[in-house]
């Protein structure tokens, strides 16, 4: 636990009103050989010294210090108290009458004691990448007799954001990189046996996956895939000598092996994590001295029932299955996380975990989750947890992308640190007058107890949380915002509202023709809204200022974005028989994507790439729709796209089947057209149109069968109980 505290040293009498030394006559006493860390935190201190009081402090080695002198010593020097021995990369800020002390523990803990100084007693700040904020006040003071020590809860603290790529701001906030810390990192079976190398000479070192080995995971019982992994990482260690950790860990995926052996493991584990765990252990005992990290994640989040993980494994336990409205210790959603956790506390005390706390599909939507950051982090401190990687959007901006990355580093250093203090200290250092305004833009999102799916939509939300009434609700307030401030702020308080705005345009494509679409009546059809072209490449602009690189994970750029509009710009709004029509389903929608349910075929809308807006997402069964003209029609076309999106278990239907009916009774077939299965592995997500010719029908009620893949392929390496699904976008009737 960190203890920051203000005492009397023993050695000095206490004094009812603390004098406080100036420090712009002091000098910077180094050790007479300092390590790199110390020699950099005398240099960190010498710059901010002048950037506030203007004054350039020396810095001497301790054998050319002149002991009358007062002085500010950092590192491991030989003068003054000894504070006995500081846990991890904790520090001390000590002072006497005249002289301050920095002293660190292991690692950087010398960098942080010098950065808290800055922070804490000068008054500097840094909110977010870029320059530190630089206090008008010239005072450089501590108060006498000072001991202030912290040392950190957790050995590992990452929090992942734009902010976390500034190499200063990780200095100041006490925070790693996994870059600088892992030698291997993440999913890793495939970059140390590589299925390029190895797949077509020896096949059997991969998984065997439906009675034939494909390249999803690894035989972790063949001796071979053993002596290759030693040989990489006798190779990689060699190289890399100052990495902490190597992760031998599963692909993101399924496809895990059930050969004999592996299968006969798993079972006496009861987790696929028995192969996992024993394979880790057998490398680890070749490199004793290595710390080695696996991820317990889907396949292998059970902890095995058997094996315990060797003194130098790491379980990295992920939370990608919790809903994030409440804390992990109480929502429903994330109580396998906690059996997990339980059951991996059982045998090991190394247990760090990947946390996530943005909306993947869409970083700029609005995710309230903030309140929950301090009591996950304390339920995860509770129960053994040493480490927290807490993933974000990345390297691109994302809702509130620098507010998480300040909070976030705070609770991962102290995670019973004051946190609305904190937030306060935050919002009114960042966005000036406007602060008070932004903080009560965050507190109205928060309040919302909708649900918070990592991988949800606007779209989903516009039923709560993020309805167009309460995005004009939210609007209001950033309007107070922006009126209350200039640049820089104002550019600040401009892209916390393009989370805002980015919902306003994807819902917009969702309700089309409908209040809030992006579609007007115009005659007997519809037009673009003439404001929406020129109010999405506004958005983009601003995208552009605020550091997004994309939209989504793995998703569109800025650029590509306004692209995607372009093309929905570009296509005339198609009338036809089938428009509003009734719709009928044998199979229901799916409820987590229930796009408009059976509108969704007859709303005059197409989808674009992303399957969570404009499709009916029917899981596990045949798409069997009946279309009710209203009345008998002669119908000539029927036209409709599929989607095939084999990342999300997407997949064109096997057969698609025209038929059409006076009575809604007796249906007579108009064709069947079928679709090529991707039997070889193959990711690109595509939209497939199918169109069918008849000959004048004359018909009411024309029926759409979609046929469902039967299996999701190999080589996807789904869960067993995955099965896949099927996406119609829109039925058009000619």
């Amino acid at each position: 636990m960190m203890h920051s505290l203000l005492l009397a040293l023993t050695l000095f009498s206490c004094q009812s009103t603390v004098s406080r030394i100036d420090l712009k006559k002091h000098v910077i006493v180094l050790p007479v050989e300092p390590t790199k860390n110390e020699t950099h935190a005398g240099s960190v201190l010498q710059d901010y010294v002048k950037r506030i009081s203007g004054v350039t402090l020396a810095i001497v080695k301790e054998n050319s210090y002149q002991k009358n002198q007062a002085a500010i010593f950092v590192g491991n020097t030989e003068q003054g108290v000894s504070f006995g021995k500081l846990k991890g990369e904790g520090f001390i800020i000590a002072s006497d009458a005249k002289n301050v002390y920095i002293k660190g523990g292991t690692g950087k803990g010398v960098v942080y004691g010098v950065y808290t100084l800055i922070e804490k007693y000068f008054g500097a700040r840094k909110y977010a990448e870029g320059p530190a904020f630089i206090p008008a006040s010239k005072d450089v003071s501590v108060p006498q007799q000072l001991m202030d020590k912290e040392e950190p809860t957790l050995v590992y603290r990452e929090t992942y954001y734009p902010a976390a790529f500034d190499n200063e701001y990780l200095e100041w906030h006490k925070l790693h990189r996994f870059e600088d810390l892992w030698g291997v990192w993440g999913h890793s079976f495939f970059k140390i046996v590589p299925p390029k190398t190895y797949f077509s000479a020896h096949p059997e070192y991969y998984a065997l996956v439906d009675g034939k080995r494909q390249a999803t995971q690894l035989c972790l019982s063949n001796e071979g895939v053993f002596k290759i992994t030693v040989d990489y990482l006798r190779h990689a260690i060699a190289d890399n000598p100052d990495a902490l950790y190597w992760s031998i860990a599963a692909e993101d995926g399924g496809g895990f092996c059930t050969c004999d052996q592996c299968s006969k493991v798993n079972k006496e584990e009861g987790s696929a994590a028995g192969t996992l765990i024993r394979f880790i252990n057998r490398v680890a005992a070749q490199f004793p001295d290595q710390h080695f990290t696996t991820l317990a994640y889907t396949y292998t989040a059970k902890a095995p029932l058997k094996t315990k993980p060797a003194a130098n494994v790491y379980i990295m336990l992920s939370s990608i299955d919790a809903y994030r409205q409440e804390p992990l210790s109480t929502i429903p959603s994330a109580a396998d996380f906690r059996k997990n956790l339980e059951s991996w506390g059982a045998l090991t005390d190394n247990l760090f975990v990947w946390d996530y706390t943005t909306q993947f599909t869409n970083y700029l939507a609005p995710f309230p989750d903030y309140n929950n950051l301090q009591p996950n982090l304390q339920y995860m401190t509770a129960h053994k947890v040493r480490g927290v990687f807490s993933q974000g959007s990345g390297d691109t901006y994302g809702d509130m992308g620098a507010y998480n990355a300040y909070l976030q580093a705070q609770l991962l250093w102290d995670p019973s640190v004051d946190a609305a203090a904190v937030t306060k200290d935050f919002f009114n250092g960042y966005y000036g007058k406007a602060g008070a305004a932004m903080l009560e833009y965050v507190q109205t999102l928060s309040e919302s107890k909708a649900q918070l799916d990592i991988y949800g939509n606007p779209v989903a939300s516009a039923k709560n949380y993020l309805s167009p009434e309460a995005i004009d609700k939210y609007s209001t307030i950033l309007d107070k915002a922006e009126a209350a401030v200039e640049d820089p702020y104002l550019k600040r308080v401009y892209n916390a509202r393009l989370g805002l705005e980015y919902c306003v345009l994807q819902q917009s494509r969702f309700f089309g023709t409908d209040k809030y679409g992006y579609l007007q009546a115009s005659g007997n059809g519809y037009v673009v809204n003439p404001r929406w072209p020129e109010r999405v490449k506004k958005f983009v602009a601003q995208c552009k200022v605020a550091g997004v690189k994309e939209i989504s994970e793995g998703g569109a750029s800025p650029d590509a974005y306004q692209q995607e509009w372009d093309s929905i710009f570009s296509k005339k709004w198609v009338n036809s028989l089938a428009f509003g029509a009734k719709v009928t389903l044998v199979n229901p929608p799916s409820d987590e994507y229930p796009a408009k349910r059976e509108r969704t075929l007859t709303d005059g809308l197409l989808g674009t790439k992303d399957f969570s807006i404009n499709w009916l997402f029917i899981y596990g069964k045949d798409l069997v729709a009946t279309i009710d003209l209203g009345g008998e029609k002669t119908v000539n076309t029927v036209q409709m796209n599929f989607l095939n999106d084999p990342r999300h278990y997407i997949f064109t239907p096997a057969t698609i089947t025209v038929e059409t009916s006076v009575d809604g009774v007796h249906f007579t077939p108009a064709g069947t057209q079928k679709s090529a299965f991707p039997a070889e592995e193959d990711y690109t997500t595509s939209i497939n149109t199918f169109k069918f010719g008849l000959s004048a029908v004359h018909a009411r009620y024309v029926r759409v069968t979609g046929q469902c893949q039967a299996a999701v392929p190999g080589w996807r390496g789904a869960p067993p109980t995955k099965k896949a699904s099927v996406c119609c976008d829109e039925v058009y009737v000619f």
